[in-house]
């Protein structure tokens, strides 16, 4: 059964759409989506009053890699302690524009190899559980959930359940028959 893009973004992208994160991460295929650009153009402007964008990341004959994003929460987020220290070897200069270093995250995305795991700052995970999963190679970690938790158990616990939260009644509105325009009041 093929989804709709208003369920893969409720089921991928409800942190970020309710505000509970700065940014979520999906891939969908082009295939599935024949007039993908033209419909991202319409969430785009719909969601663009409620503070989120949808980025494309990374484009290619068969995917779109789409990071939906609060660019104020981007902000705050690309400030945390030890951010600066982790990105800066990636080539990122963080006294630039949220658009700018997000076009930057696109072309080491872009540049293939292996993925770049500095992503999990962008989406809000804790500096601490980014650098143990690269350290450890996503093994040996704490606790497994949105993200592989390998630093403060309990403050991820607590995050995990409001994630969960959000994401559970977001899915509940759309199974009532609702648009995702018309959960955020953006129709």
């Amino acid at each position: 059964m093929q989804h709709t893009l208003d369920q893969l973004f409720a089921t991928h992208c409800a942190p970020a759409l309710a505000g509970v994160a700065p940014a979520n991460l999906i891939s969908l295929r082009r295939r599935d989506f024949p007039h993908l650009e033209e419909e991202l153009r319409k969430y785009h402007r719909a969601f663009a009053r409620r503070g989120v964008c949808f980025h494309t990341l990374c484009s290619c004959a068969n995917h779109e890699l789409i990071l939906v994003y609060r660019p104020q929460m981007m902000v705050q987020t690309l400030k945390r302690e030890g951010v600066e220290e982790m990105l800066t070897p990636c080539g990122y200069d963080l006294t630039q524009s949220v658009e700018e270093i997000l076009a930057h995250l696109g072309q080491r995305v872009r540049q293939g190899g292996s993925f770049p795991h500095e992503i999990g700052v962008f989406l809000g995970y804790p500096v601490e559980d980014v650098v143990g999963f690269m350290e450890h190679k996503g093994q040996n970690f704490k606790l497994c959930g949105p993200w592989k938790v390998y630093g403060d158990v309990e403050a991820a616990k607590v995050c995990f359940a409001r994630i969960q939260k959000v994401s559970q009644k977001i899915r509940e509105r759309m199974d009532q028959g609702n648009t995702l325009f018309q959960v955020f009041a953006v129709a």
